[in-house]
């Protein structure tokens, strides 16, 4: 790796990088040393000029995520261990099995690559950048995930966040693939759409959560809200739900939620979708439920959104709450990373007193072992959730 420049950090501003925190906020930096390019690599030093990483250059708040807390810079084949330790920690921890064939290979920070993320479709990967430096080195990335899985990995497409974000399609570093793609999540069957597709094109950190759905379902008629391509529906489904509604403000997600349920052979009659908004459904059905799934994208991306954010959980959460059949269960959940999970289980709390329903939590829910959070930076938990049970 070419180090572009060096980061020296203020008098007493090494603490949370000595601690292998990875992030470096540019009111720590003393000064800049070099050129560094917008996702080029640096070296992190404290105020006595002492190495204490080395990263990705960005410029904004978060200015460097270190990728490596060594005194030495990183090698050709950094990437490539990486990927193999990640790649050995799923199959260690189950989540890469005969009846999962799609799962998050790289999370993050959490895996010790700030910015990136790779999720495996079978034998697709698909790379996300989500910082400058995973943009600038994806052509190494999809040469390391080459050599490191060599014939578990047949093509690699890249999915940068803004491209993401618009739904504009990517690129293939590596081979090609036809999309939709059939995979198996502990056995069910889902076609993955990762060009156009939401994220990576399905959403693995409920793997889960939707089978403890399905093991409560049988019998019970299931609303799904902001239910995508129908994950926790086809879940329900195959437990022996008894009737399955899943609503989603997309028409693409729903015909895909359709396609799903059809991939898995179901009985039609049993599930009908909605194209909608979630809010508005809730408040106006006369229908009642057993079990209500509430998996809604993340209201607050930065701490300024983080008010109006929980006054839109508690609002789909008391709407949730009188909608339930007595003795119903409610899977509630939040992604958004700003709200931590005291901030979420409070705002549920708030929407469980306004409702005037006795409610107790049976479990506390959060993201599988494929999106592993480092200890050293537990902003890496970004998913919250509870499931309630409503008399």
């Amino acid at each position: 790796m070419k180090i572009q420049g060096h980061v020296i950090l203020k008098k007493g501003r090494e603490a949370s990088a000595k601690r292998f925190h990875p992030w470096i906020f540019s009111g720590a930096i003393q000064a800049t040393e070099g050129t560094p390019g917008e996702g080029g690599w640096v070296c992190v030093q404290d105020a006595s000029k002492n190495i204490l990483g080395y990263g990705h250059y960005q410029q904004g708040s978060i200015t460097v995520r270190i990728l490596t807390f060594s005194d030495k810079p990183p090698g050709a084949d950094f990437y490539q261990h990486k990927i193999l330790a990640a790649w050995h920690q799923r199959e260690s921890s189950g989540v890469r099995n005969p009846l999962t064939n799609c799962f998050r290979l790289i999370h993050g920070e959490g895996d010790g690559l700030p910015g990136l993320i790779i999720d495996m479709y079978d034998r697709t990967a698909v790379v996300q950048g989500h910082s400058g430096g995973a943009h600038a080195d994806r052509h190494l990335i999809s040469e390391a995930l080459q050599k490191s899985l060599g014939d578990h990995v047949e093509s690699i497409f890249y999915k940068s966040m803004s491209n993401a974000e618009s739904k504009a399609h990517g690129e293939y570093l590596f081979g090609k693939a036809s999309v939709p793609q059939v995979v198996l999540e502990h056995g069910h069957k889902f076609y993955i759409d990762w060009e156009i597709g939401q994220k990576t094109g399905f959403f693995l950190d409920q793997r889960e959560n939707r089978k403890m759905l399905g093991a409560l379902s049988r019998g019970k008629k299931v609303l799904n809200t902001f239910c995508y391509t129908g994950g926790f529906s086809v879940y329900a489904l195959h437990a022996g739900a008894s009737v399955v509604h899943s609503i989603d403000a997309s028409d693409r997600a729903i015909d895909m939620a359709k396609k799903n349920i059809a991939l898995n052979g179901f009985d039609p009659g049993t599930h009908t979708c909605f194209t909608g908004d979630t809010f508005d459904f809730l408040r106006d059905t006369k229908e009642t439920y057993d079990i209500i799934v509430l998996d809604p994208p993340a209201f607050a991306k930065h701490k300024e959104a983080r008010h109006q954010a929980m006054k839109g959980y508690q609002r789909l959460n008391a709407e949730a709450i009188r909608a339930i059949n007595p003795n119903g269960i409610i899977f509630t959940f939040s992604c958004s990373q700003v709200v931590d999970r005291k901030l979420f289980y409070d705002t549920v709390v708030s929407a469980a007193i306004q409702s005037g329903r006795e409610t107790q939590v049976l479990a506390t829910l959060s993201q599988p072992a494929d999106h592993p959070v480092s200890i050293y930076h537990p902003e890496g938990e970004y998913l919250k959730g509870l499931v309630l049970f409503v008399r």
